[in-house]
Order: structure tokens, then C-alpha cells, then sequence
């Protein structure tokens, strides 16, 4: 019921939109030529963020920085407006009025929402201008991945982003435990890991601390978790020809399988929050599988106050044959609005995505920059956190989840599915994957038919 009545609030929010698009957000730039030479920037626009404590700090300081030194004079003021649900929330009672932000942080399935109701400035408008644009060599100097993920198919192939980090799902595992338990590196298959985690119950670590028992894998009930898994098992959960959702293939049904045998055999452990990286660090998990962005701070600060010290790295997920690593994170967007407002965000973000400030951004958040000439920076950083170094050279293996609207509630859906089979093991699958798969697909279709968008 939920899930209903999410979806017709937001479709009733989206059509209203939809019938005022061209009114006081602005024209349409899907066909618009524009001369920005004629365009004299806005001199103040907002930036919502979701950014707290010491990286809203580091933000502040670029956008300080950024309104101290651009030669247009432009004031960017950043505010914190909330969790990326919230600033969601937000922007769907703002959309395509004279209140929307002039830059928006927000995943892409959000973006795609958005652009249900032709809300966002399309990129492709300006990304090529002779004065404004990005060079050729500017343009090769991104990430292709990371610069491709903001391009949507679905709106015909508009740019509705730019993404100034990313993070990435990898395996955590303790190096020591796995040497006391007389394996020399981290599991490279399936059954590689089921050995190794079942072991770990059997085996702890000499150095655990605390009253929890060991495990293999403390894990948690999370959708990118599923999508991760399910990559390393060889397949996808959505398939872009027939823009449908396929959680019930062979794969996913095999890599949830695979997660059902490990707690049918008492080799994982369900956790909530963030207790799977307290675990990790208290030497009473042998691996974790979570975002590339605790390298630097979370997971150190874990063990730190946990076992003390203890030799660990990242790694890819075990997998049937190919290393495909789930890459996420949000991108910032221009909202339409004016054109003097959408030049001054546009000039923000090509700051914003330089290659000094990269630098500067990532080595204070351990978000993964976006610039390839930004490694060349990073040597002394990689030193200090060789763990980094090893997840970053695994993004030549990132692949992404959907960017489709409606894709928060399927997360959710996703969630419970993965707790259906994992917290009850004798829930049969395949029934459940397929259940699911016809539940994904049909908020997905509820997203799109009733806009008349083609899937």
C-alpha cells in the first residue's frame, strides 16, 4: 500500500509539472540552440547538498574558494538540504518554478524522475561551446564510465548530470584472519568464499574482541548489496533493450542461491546500520561487502577501536568468471530555470570537476575523483592508504545500476527480498526473485505509461 501511495502522489506532482514545464522554470532546451556568448551568468545561485560534518567543511571551502576567484563574479551559496530522500522530497514540490536550486545533488534514478516532468537542463546544450564547453582533451581527461552514467537513453541520450565523485562495492576482508586460518590471499570465487566464511565460524580470529560470535560476513539487507552480487555472478538486474527489470534470471536466482546456502549454514550474519563494518574492525567478521567510501575514515576508525591494529585489504567480489565491480554515486544536476542561472551552475560544476580541486575533494572525503590526471596527484595518498590504491584500480571493471524512474521504491522492494530469503532460508528463491521481478517491473511501468513515455 506503501508503494501505491507513493506512486501516484509523485505522478500526480509529475503531471502537474509536466503541464507547466514551459512556464516560469523556463523554456526547453532538448532542440534549443543557444548562443551563450549573449548570456551573462547569474551572479548568486543555490546548491543543494546532502554533505555533513567534515565533508560539508571541505565543500564549503571549494565553493569558498570558487566564490573568491571566478571571474564572473558569481556567489554560489551551498546549503545542506537534507539525505538525498529528503532533498527528493524537496524538489518534487519545487520543480519547474522560480524556487528550484540552481545545482541539485541526486542519483540518477531521482534525475530520471525529474526529467519525467522535463525539469532538468540538458548538458548537451552547452558541453560544446566554443567559450563555455569542455575541451576535447577535458572531455578525455574523465573517467568514461563515470562520464557516460549521466547520459540517459531513456531522454534520448540528454545529459541531465555531471558526477564529481564516485564510490564502489567492494570486499573487505581481514588478511590476518585468513593467514591464521592458512590461506594466502582473499577468496577469488564462490566457493572459494563459502569455504573460507564457514571456516571463520569455526576458527575465530586470535585477536577478537567483544561478546558477538564469529563470522563469515556480517551483512546487511541492501539493495546495491543484491546488485553487486548478482553482477559477480555474471548477470545484471535490468536489461536496457527491453528496459525491464530481470531479477529473475539464471544469475540472480544463482547469486541468491548462493547468499541463501551461507545462512542456511550459519556463515553469515545479518546486520543493521553500520554494524558491519563494527564487526569487521572488532576481528568478528571476515568480510564485509560495502561502499569503496569507508576506506579512508570508517573502516580504519573501526578497527582503530576495535582489534587495535590488524592487515586487511579491499577486493572485488568472488566471482563465476569475470570481475564486474557495481559503481555508484550521485551526480549534480542543473534544475531549468533561466539561462543566466543554468551558465553560472554550469560554471560551478566545471570548477567543481577540475582536476586540482578532484584532488583536493577526494583526499579528503575518499570518495573516488573523476578525472584519470588526477592518479598522477594522488601517489603520496596512495601510500598512506594502499587500500584505496587497490579499489581504484578496480574501476576499469565498473558497471552501474539502472538509472530508471521509480527506481527508489524498487530498491526498497529489493531490500525486503533479499531479508525474505536470507533471514528464513527455506523461502523458496525463485519464487521470490520472480515475485519481485514482476513487482520492479510493474513500478516501472506505472512510471512511464502514465506520462506516455515508450519503454
Amino acid at each position: 500500500m506503501r508503494r501505491k501511495v507513493f506512486i501516484v502522489i509523485a505522478m500526480m506532482l509529475i503531471a502537474a509539472f509536466v503541464l507547466s514545464a514551459c512556464g516560469a522554470g523556463g523554456e526547453s532546451t532538448k532542440t534549443e540552440k543557444i548562443d551563450w556568448t549573449d548570456i551573462t551568468p547569474a551572479k548568486e545561485i543555490t546548491f543543494w547538498h546532502n554533505h555533513s560534518g567534515d565533508r560539508e567543511k571541505v565543500l564549503n571551502k571549494i565553493v569558498d574558494d570558487f566564490n573568491k576567484t571566478n571571474e564572473y563574479g558569481i556567489t554560489v551559496n551551498a546549503e545542506v538540504a537534507g539525505r538525498y530522500s529528503e532533498i527528493y522530497t524537496k524538489m518534487m514540490t519545487v520543480l519547474n518554478t522560480t524556487d528550484v536550486p540552481d545545482i541539485v545533488v541526486g542519483y540518477q534514478n531521482q534525475i530520471a524522475m525529474y526529467q519525467l516532468a522535463d525539469a532538468i537542463f540538458d548538458m548537451n546544450t552547452i558541453i560544446d561551446d566554443p567559450k563555455f564547453g569542455l575541451s576535447k582533451q577535458d572531455k578525455g581527461d574523465y573517467l568514461e564510465a563515470f562520464f557516460a552514467q549521466d547520459v540517459y537513453s531513456l531522454y534520448d541520450n540528454q545529459r541531465l548530470g555531471i558526477a564529481p565523485n564516485r564510490s564502489m562495492e567492494v570486499m573487505y576482508t581481514n588478511l590476518e584472519w585468513l593467514k591464521e586460518m592458512g590461506y594466502e590471499g582473499a577468496p577469488k570465487t564462490p566457493e572459494q568464499f563459502k569455504e573460507m566464511a564457514c571456516k571463520a565460524v569455526e576458527q575465530p580470529f586470535s585477536k577478537g574482541t567483544g561478546d558477538a560470535e564469529s563470522t563469515g560476513m556480517a551483512m546487511r539487507m541492501d539493495a546495491s548489496n543484491m546488485a553487486s552480487w548478482v553482477f559477480a555472478f555474471g548477470g545484471d538486474i535490468y536489461n536496457t533493450k527491453a528496459n525491464q527489470f530481470q531479477f529473475d534470471s539464471k544469475e540472480a536466482i544463482a547469486a541468491m542461491t548462493f547468499l541463501q546456502s551461507l545462512a542456511a549454514d550459519g556463515c553469515v550474519r545479518i546486520v543493521d546500520g553500520y554494524n558491519d563494518q563494527v564487526q569487521f574492525g572488532a576481528g568478528k567478521s571476515l568480510f564485509t561487502v560495502a561502499s569503496s567510501s569507508g576506506l579512508g575514515i570508517y573502516y580504519p576508525q573501526a578497527i582503530e577501536e576495535g582489534v587495535g591494529e590488524m592487515e586487511w585489504d579491499v577486493a572485488p567480489l568472488p566471482n563465476t568468471g569475470k570481475i564486474k565491480a557495481n559503481i555508484y554515486g550521485a551526480s549534480v544536476s542543473i534544475p531549468k530555470s533561466t539561462h543566466e542561472r543554468e551558465l553560472a551552475a554550469w560554471i560551478f560544476l566545471k570548477y567543481y570537476t577540475s582536476p586540482d580541486v578532484q584532488v583536493y575533494w577526494a583526499k579528503e572525503t575518499q570518495y573516488f575523483p573523476v578525472r584519470k590526471s588526477v592518479a598522477d596527484k594522488m601517489t603520496d595518498f596512495f601510500e598512506t592508504y594502499p587500500q584505496y590504491k587497490t579499489a581504484w584500480e578496480l574501476i576499469q571493471y565498473g558497471t552501474f545500476e539502472p538509472a530508471v524512474p521509480g527506481y527508489d521504491p524498487i530498491r526498497e522492494e529489493m531490500n525486503k527480498a533479499m531479508a525474505t530469503m536470507i533471514e528464513d532460508p527455506t523461502n523458496d528463491v525463485t519464487a521470490v526473485m520472480t515475485a519481485l521481478n514482476t513487482t520492479a517491473n510493474g513500478i516501472l511501468n506505472e512510471q512511464l505509461e502514465q506520462l506516455n513515455i515508450e519503454e
